[in-house]
């Protein structure tokens, strides 16, 4: 009986020691909070690839996906085919040909809706090459869209369809928005209409490189895209980039890969840019652009010190344009430009892009620092011609049609040539005056029979004359006259 008793007390040390050592070691298990729960909890932070707990992204992604719609597009490509075929070679003794072909294209691409009456943002990109632009909405009815206007330098294209009532997604505020901040992507790649997909800010302000400049207007482009790790593919373009709240921060432009698919870098327009391109689209036909007339350089360590810059923040003003907003504002060389309406600017771009927000004839305020104190000016701003005058979109639309550019003759060319006036071919592009076989530089002095002193009366003329036939009379700067005919 001892032996028995002395047995079991042995057997229940041995479980209690036991179940002391697997207390001790076992895993601890967190139970994450609901939200009833939460002021129970204990506070811990964890760092988690999920977003914050208590927002509702289902509410902004019902918000969007309604007002995102799929563009589809028909057009043709005209090009030239060069070669050589040794059958013709040995027939007629020239085997050499050039044969133009005219080859239909499609696309397909996303649009928002941003009012309930049918207008529509997308890219440039999208419907650029279109004859033909279909819209189907989310609900699968479809409409033809007409171009109401577009705009290459910031990759914009507005258009309308014939409908109200339409759900439509609103504008937020990009400036606003912070690095690390949760945004949705909405759109349609690869033809999969409707697709969400989330991701955070990586950057703003970001430069790519992918935009021209517009060789009519002078318009320099506009590359301040905001960076972001959503997942977006081709298909995506002109989509919907929206914050929590489902508003919209920028319409996706870009993704930047060795593939061709999305690699985690995707890059959208800011919305603020998108709401005064499109406002510009609507009254005028074309953007209108505004300048401050100044040459800037982003500060570097190089910069900062040849000059006893302390702060990189800020841009460097190197030059300032005669008769430009800046010069006449009271900004001299050497100030270092660090806000725009209240805004932050540290960068060539995000100065580019906030300027680009106003009109001609706006006045704007900028903050800078002059010898290391601080300043504010006020600044009218100007178009690229130095006022404030509206550009018309008729005239923007010939040039592109002439395929020219033009200018005003300097007084010594004058002299040379002995001419009171005149418009000179400054630069050609492909359009009618390169067929006819005009050559950069010449100048225009008639157009049949009517002198011309300047480009604008020789826009004003060729606009009347629309669906005719014009003989133009005018000489090249070694004195060489010629004529040439072009049908418009």
């Amino acid at each position: 009986m001892k032996n028995l008793i002395s047995g079991f007390l042995m057997a229940l040390l041995g479980a209690t020691v036991s179940l002391g050592i697997y207390k001790y070691i076992e895993p601890k298990i967190v139970i994450l909070p609901n939200e009833k729960e939460q002021a129970k909890a204990t506070s811990v932070n964890y760092v988690r690839a999920e977003p914050t707990l208590g927002v509702d992204y289902t509410t902004a992604a019902e918000l969007t996906v309604n007002g995102v719609v799929h563009v589809k597009t028909e057009g043709t490509v005209e090009y030239n085919q060069r070669g050589f075929d040794p059958f013709k070679e040995l027939l007629y003794g020239n085997g050499n040909y050039n044969q133009k072909y005219i080859q239909p294209v499609k696309g397909a691409g996303s649009g928002v809706i941003i009012s309930p009456d049918g207008y529509i943002v997308t890219n440039n990109h999208v419907i650029e090459k279109a004859d033909q632009i279909k819209i189907t909405l989310n609900n699968k009815k479809t409409y033809d869209a007409k171009v109401i206007g577009t705009d290459p330098t910031t990759d914009l294209a507005l258009l309308k369809i014939e409908e109200d009532g339409l759900p439509y997604v609103s504008y937020g505020n990009s400036d606003q928005i912070r690095v690390g901040e949760w945004v949705l992507a909405v759109g349609n790649p690869f033809n999969l209409t409707s697709t969400v997909t989330a991701g955070i800010v990586s950057a703003k302000g970001r430069d790519i490189d992918i935009l021209s400049n517009d060789p009519f207007t002078g318009n320099s482009s506009i590359e301040s895209f905001i960076q972001t790790d959503a997942a977006v593919n081709p298909g995506n373009s002109g989509g919907a980039l929206v914050n929590t709240k489902g508003e919209l921060i920028g319409i996706n432009a870009a993704i930047k890969s060795n593939t061709g698919s999305f690699t985690g870098y995707s890059f959208a327009i800011p919305s603020n840019i998108v709401k005064k391109v499109v406002r510009d689209l609507k009254e005028f036909g074309n953007v209108q652009r505004a300048f401050i007339g100044v040459q800037i350089r982003n500060i570097d360590e190089e910069l900062a010190k040849e000059n006893n810059i302390d702060d990189f923040n800020g841009i460097y003003v190197t030059e300032l344009i005669e008769n430009g907003s800046a010069k006449e504002a009271g900004i001299i060389k050497g100030d270092i430009i660090k806000e725009v309406e209240g805004v932050k600017v540290n960068s060539a771009t995000e100065l580019q892009a906030k300027v680009g927000e106003y009109r001609p004839g706006d006045r704007i305020s900028i903050k800078l620092v002059r010898n290391g104190k601080s300043i504010e000016k006020e600044v009218l701003l100007k178009n690229m011609e130095g006022n404030t005058a509206i550009i018309s979109n008729s005239d923007n639309q010939l040039m592109k049609a002439l395929g020219a550019k033009f200018s005003e003759l300097d007084d010594e060319l004058k002299d040379a040539l002995d001419l009171d006036g005149g418009a000179q071919v400054e630069s050609l592009f492909s359009g009618k005056f390169k067929n006819a076989g005009i050559k950069e530089g010449f100048i225009i002095t008639k157009v049949d029979k009517t002198s011309i002193k300047n480009p604008e009366i020789l826009l004003n003329l060729l606009s009347q004359k629309k669906d005719e036939g014009i003989l133009i009379q005018g000489l090249y700067p070694n004195g060489q006259e010629a004529y040439y005919g072009v049908g418009m």
